[in-house]
């Protein structure tokens, strides 16, 4: 290729590809361009989320970060940058998701199939038939945990007949919360009953102990490339629906672990080892094949007054450690065995276990779902707030459901914040609602949202959204009245409000100069009424997710369209 030809080859991929390059420079270029981190969206509806709520038309992303915002900043571009015509699409952040379990539902067993978003048995069948194209044959398909039959119109779980009819060749297996009841299908059942697992003729299996030992039995048979395999389809999923960053709160410990003595023991769908957990994410951060951010908090429930666990945790790692893409963040969602059941007190060595924490400088999130438990949360901080400041940790309750205005008013004052998570959505009822969305954003204290997914709720943004602005639940019932907020509010919540909960507000959640390159274009302006109803919401997705400057997520290159 002549000087001539190569001058006018790339100046046409700058023009978006508005005309073709001689194959041998494509070729080239594309070698010479691997990994590259360069983007330019022009043509579009950028919600920035920056402090004026900025709307601009492009961006510009160099080596993963912001470099441009409209006509602020270097929107140069070069060889390697590609541009992407939005044509009036409506981008936002990358949505952060501050308290989930994302790296529990990756290494669960079986080929998920997501049917949190299902609202009849219908669609729950639909969701597991489009998975089962995707599935080798008589592999099985799983739906474990983050979704409730009381989503679905029949209030019920899927048969066996209802499940073979939607998966003929592959043994499916849907488990509800923490530890059941299930339900499978014929292929599920024969395989169970080899296991000793009591099925019923129509597919049902009873909650608790037949539940763990079906679920074990699975467990049993996964490889660790199978996580590796499930690790990227959660992330994958995530990113179809906007989520680009993940605050991963742990797992509970599962009985006979190792090295766990003295620890508050549990088995179910929200368990683990917790010192094998992580491998399979971080083998995938070691290829180079995460596609989004995870931040580590570490779980710990020590029964004794010596927290041997947390203690080996603070001593031997090293906190807010790591790359851009993974890091361990902090501690959460629990310090110490909490009161889970029985009596709503303050854990013997819970003062203990906070001192330990502030000593060594570590992030913390702590669960509660009482006012009592915010209350003594609160209390304990307050004591320590003497001798150790605590604003400068970044410190925050989860959950908050039934929180007032007095304990809200302490929290701030300690320079302390809240993570909202909407799981209500699921089985809320109006005796159940929370948390008082409206009257913490009004607080102003430090808040931002999360899912608490993948147990008890779904890990889709959009569902909690829905019920952060409606007040509904999954049924459509009105749970909790008076304290929603707006859509720009909700969105604030999930993108900007959460750098702050792992330190990182100047390089996460909004669009701007220097902050991480993670954008999502929407399948519509959710922000407009008019054009997104409120049942609406609950189907909004990415149709381009872009992590680090990369596009980890492309609905439209599936169809064979271009964004060029």
């Amino acid at each position: 290729m002549n000087s001539r030809d190569r001058k006018l080859a790339i100046a046409c991929a700058l023009l978006s590809g508005l005309c073709g390059a001689p194959q041998a420079f494509a070729n080239d270029d594309r070698d010479r361009c691997a990994g590259a981190r360069n983007l330019r969206l022009v043509n579009g509806h950028i919600v920035t989320m920056d402090a004026r709520n900025s709307v601009v038309s492009s961006l510009t992303i160099k080596n993963g970060k912001i470099a441009a915002v409209g006509h602020r900043g270097d929107d140069s571009s070069g060889p390697c940058t590609r541009v992407i015509n939005l044509h009036g699409r409506t981008a936002i952040p990358g949505l952060v998701d501050n308290h989930n379990h994302i790296v529990l539902l990756g290494i669960r067993p079986g080929h998920d199939a997501r049917i949190e978003n299902a609202a009849s048995i219908a669609e729950v069948q639909e969701a597991i038939l489009k998975r089962a194209r995707t599935v080798p044959p008589n592999a099985f398909i799983t739906a474990i945990g983050g979704w409730n039959s009381a989503q679905f119109a029949e209030k019920r779980l899927p048969t066996l007949a209802e499940l073979d009819a939607a998966a003929p060749h592959h043994p499916v297996y849907v488990q509800q919360s923490f530890t059941g009841p299930s339900a499978t299908n014929s292929s599920g059942k024969a395989f169970f009953e080899t296991r000793g697992v009591v099925v019923s003729a129509t597919g049902a299996i009873a909650a608790n102990a037949p539940t763990l030992v079906a679920l074990n039995a699975l467990r049993a048979i996964q490889t660790f490339e199978d996580q590796k395999r499930g690790s990227l389809d959660a992330t994958a999923y995530a990113a179809g629906l906007g989520v680009t960053t993940h605050f991963d709160m742990g797992g509970f410990v599962i009985p006979g672990t190792p090295n766990t003595e003295g620890s508050f023991l549990f088995d179910g769908a929200a368990s683990w080892n917790p010192y094998t957990a992580y491998d399979a994410f971080l083998q995938l951060q070691r290829e180079g094949r995460l596609p989004v951010r995870l931040r580590v908090f570490f779980l710990t429930m020590d029964t004794l007054p010596e927290n041997p666990i947390l203690t080996n945790r603070v001593l031997n790692a090293f906190r807010e450690f790591g790359g851009d893409m993974m890091k361990i963040a902090g501690l959460g969602e629990f310090i110490t065995a909490w009161p889970l059941f029985g009596p709503v007190v303050e854990p013997h060595n819970y003062s203990a276990a906070t001192r330990l924490a502030a000593e060594r400088g570590w992030i913390y999130q702590q669960h509660t779902l009482s006012l009592a438990e915010d209350q003594f949360t609160t209390a304990a901080w307050e004591r320590l707030n003497h001798e150790i400041p605590i604003a400068g940790l970044h410190w925050s309750i989860a959950h908050a459901l039934t929180i007032d205005q007095a304990t809200v008013n302490r929290l701030k004052a300690l320079g302390a914040g809240l993570t909202l998570p909407g799981f209500r959505y699921l089985a809320g009822t109006p005796a159940a609602n929370g948390p008082p969305f409206r009257m913490i954003v009004d607080s102003g204290i430090r808040a931002g949202a999360g899912s608490d997914s993948a147990q008890i709720s779904p890990l889709n943004p959009w569902l909690n959204i829905y019920y952060m602005v409606t007040g509904k639940n999954s049924s459509g019932v009105l749970i909790n009245a008076g304290q929603t907020v707006t859509r720009l509010e909700a969105l604030r919540l999930y993108t900007a409000a959460n750098g702050w909960f792992s330190k990182e507000e100047n390089l996460l959640g909004s669009i701007e100069l220097g902050k991480y390159g993670d954008i999502v274009v929407l399948n519509d302006n959710f922000l407009d009424s008019r054009r997104v109803s409120d049942e609406g919401i609950k189907r909004m997705r990415s149709v381009l997710t872009i992590v680090d400057g990369k596009v980890v997520h492309d609905e439209e290159s599936h169809r064979g369209h271009s964004h060029r």
